[in-house]
């Protein structure tokens, strides 16, 4: 009898176990449908449109308008677009898509989702009012597409934002706010439509005195400087942004005024702080940004995997050489590790977890680094011919460095690591 019990137990567990009764598993690393048919959607026009251009952009080291055009007319980019796939509760359709783009190029997927970091300054900062005027206006129109930038570095503050010194200064007069100051490294700067400026009020705050404000189409004051010829990333366009007593209307101030003086007179008082402007539009995006790096790795390494199996030397396919074939093993591993934590930070940061011990960092620090050595592993795999610009890995060698310096460079996402599983101030 107690036998008895102890198999229908057993019985009841597994069943249990399995989903029997027809109910849904709690957890499951299997994409649902709607997110199986917009990769594969995606992955189509990767392949498709964005893989043949490649090489031709690359060379060029121009935006390339005809293909984020393309982009707009299957509603690839856009508002609408954007919106979908944010909706996803889980978080993961948007890494998704950028996996795939970049898959295709790393160069013109910038290009195209260049634009979501100005969508996600104005999302993290501001209303909902300031979110449906200014997106839309990020992205244009199918007929007429257009870009947006986030302006957060300068010239003297990179890793280090409480540098910044272009500033903010409110003319009560007319309503306005005055812009002064000089952007670096802004990824469609002076081309966009919608640039998001992360300017200071105060600078004896440091990076708690910064606010983010909206410099509206055809505003005067604003213009680009020198464009950066760029190690990869070269169908992206970046240059340097320079404001002169730029006039942009008190709306356009991200969250209002009355919300920027609640927080800058909770500052003055030492109370602790929610997140400053910049650094809350890098904790949305850095889970995204892992995402191209995966991208990257992914087709470097099927690429290398292709090459090994038909190249031949000594009689025999390269791949059944151990060195070549280990290689290969471990950069599949490292890139499905670095997928995974990528995935888990989407998914934490979609369903509002905290990320206590900087999941959100770990998924960009691993990511941009498998990238790296992913890259470098299949350049090595094809040899003499991997060091040349017939073949795409050299490109994606250089598109991937720069995923260990922007959006938080390896060192600043193991500072933040290392102070959040620990607690302490580490310098």
């Amino acid at each position: 009898m107690e036998a008895q019990t102890a198999a229908d137990a057993v019985a009841q567990a597994t069943g249990a176990a399995n989903g029997a009764g027809g109910a849904e598993p709690e957890f499951s690393l299997e994409l649902n449908q709607d997110q199986s048919d917009i990769r594969e959607w995606v992955h189509g026009f990767a392949e498709g449109v964005v893989r043949p251009a490649a090489h031709e952009w690359d060379e060029r080291e121009e935006t390339p308008w005809p293909v984020i055009q393309e982009a707009a007319k299957i509603g690839l980019y856009g508002f609408e677009g954007l919106a979908q796939f944010w909706m996803d509760q889980t978080g993961l359709t948007m890494p998704i898509v950028n996996e795939e783009l970049f898959w295709g190029d790393a160069g013109i997927g910038m290009s195209i989702m260049g634009t979501t970091l100005a969508v996600a300054a104005i999302y993290s900062s501001g209303t909902p009012e300031q979110l449906a005027e200014w997106v839309p206006q990020c992205f244009g129109t199918v007929d007429e597409p257009q870009v947006g930038a986030f302006c957060s570095s300068e010239p003297d503050a990179g890793s280090d934002v409480s540098a910044i010194r272009t500033a903010a200064r409110y003319d009560a007069a007319k309503d306005e706010w005055v812009l002064n100051g000089q952007k670096a490294w802004a990824t469609n700067g002076g081309i966009a439509a919608v640039h998001v400026v992360i300017a200071s009020v105060d600078r004896e705050l440091g990076a708690r005195g910064h606010a983010a404000f909206v410099v509206p189409p055809g505003t005067t004051g604003i213009e680009q400087g020198a464009k950066v010829k760029k190690h990869g990333l070269r169908a992206s366009h970046t240059a340097d942004v320079h404001l002169d007593d730029c006039r942009v209307p008190a709306p356009c101030l991200l969250g209002g005024k009355e919300r920027l003086d609640e927080r800058l007179a909770r500052a003055r008082d030492g109370t602790s702080s929610r997140g400053q402007a910049a650094m809350k539009t890098f904790e949305v995006s850095r889970p995204t940004v892992g995402s191209q790096a995966v991208g990257i790795a992914r087709a470097a390494y099927e690429y290398a995997l292709d090459y090994a199996k038909q190249r031949e030397q000594f009689g025999r396919p390269i791949v059944e050489n151990q060195a070549v074939a280990f290689a290969l093993a471990d950069m599949k591993m490292e890139i499905d590790a670095a997928r995974l934590l990528v995935w888990r930070a989407a998914w934490m940061g979609r369903t509002g977890k905290d990320f206590n011990a900087a999941e959100g960092s770990m998924s960009k620090l691993k990511a941009g680094e498998v990238a790296v050595w992913v890259t470098e592993r299949a350049i090595q795999i094809l040899g003499g011919n991997g060091y040349t610009r017939e073949y795409p890995v050299e490109r994606m060698h250089r598109d991937a460095k720069i995923y260990t310096i922007f959006e938080g460079t390896s060192e600043i996402q193991r500072l933040v690591i290392s102070r959040a599983i620990s607690g302490a101030r580490i310098r």
